[in-house]
């Protein structure tokens, strides 16, 4: 069934003439615009369809309902919908950050849909679990919630440049702006979602081919959580290591990123 309440809402977009689908999906904080140094080496080769997660700034906040989006679930059915009414039969999906997550999950309950996923600065739990290093302690994380909480606009002047890692001020503005277009209610209950999410349990049952993109040097995920998806995702993967640093390289290191994701889509 189209949506086409969900289609307008997210902003969903299809650019290009191939006759293969590519789905870029954004992480937390940006919108699609992330993708503007990307899509347009693809749209050539792809239909390269792009949308806002309904936590964006871009999208209208009254879109988002607090009690739907308790866990990833909720935007894996948006994902799903916008294929789903766009007729799409099979993609392949590149998603960051949460939304490799998104995918993964995707994946799962629709394996027939995704020829592909590539999945950068992916985690499938950030907090530390006994020998499982995913780069937070509660108590870091929480400290990140009470800052959040009592100075939204201090948190993110903090937390981009951090975030962005490289040297690239163009970048840690642009990720700035996009923090700063999200409710700071939206963004601080988004947080918690996905801190409090663990997927490893379900990894083995990804049986879509995946290939793990991973900066040298992020301070969100450590380069060792790439090497764990490797081995714990239940299909076909590789890890492609990006010399550069942070959790941003679509918009830091973007050409280094496009070489990467068209080796990766290629195999």
């Amino acid at each position: 069934m189209v949506n086409n309440a969900l289609l307008e809402a997210l902003n969903v977009r299809v650019l290009g003439t191939g006759d293969r689908y590519l789905v870029l999906a954004h992480g937390f904080g940006t919108d699609q615009s992330a993708w503007q140094l990307i899509y347009p080496s693809f749209t050539p080769y792809y239909r390269v369809i792009l949308y806002d997660l309904v936590c964006a700034g871009s999208v209208n906040p009254d879109f988002f309902d607090f009690s739907r989006y308790t866990t990833l679930d909720a935007f894996v059915d948006d994902l799903i919908s916008i294929l789903d009414s766009l007729h799409v039969h099979r993609c392949a999906f590149v998603g960051h950050s949460v939304s490799a997550m998104v995918g993964i999950l995707a994946s799962i309950r629709r394996p027939e849909l995704f020829s592909k996923l590539i999945l950068i600065g992916a985690s499938p739990r950030f907090l530390n679990d006994g020998d499982y290093h995913g780069g937070f302690e509660q108590s870091e994380i929480d400290r990140v919630f009470a800052a959040m909480k009592a100075n939204y606009q201090s948190w993110v002047n903090g937390f981009a440049p951090l975030a962005v890692g490289a040297d690239v001020p163009a970048a840690v503005q642009e990720f700035s702006r996009t923090l700063f277009n999200m409710r700071p209610d939206i963004s601080l209950f988004v947080s918690k979602v996905i801190f409090s999410s663990d997927l490893r349990g379900v990894l083995g049952l990804v049986k879509v081919p995946c290939c793990i993109i991973q900066t040298a040097q992020d301070v969100s995920v450590p380069a060792s959580v790439a090497i764990y998806l490797r081995d714990h995702l239940g299909g076909r993967n590789t890890v492609e290591m990006l010399d550069t640093e942070g959790h941003l390289p679509h918009l830091s290191a973007p050409q280094l990123l496009v070489r990467k994701l068209r080796r990766a889509l290629s195999r």
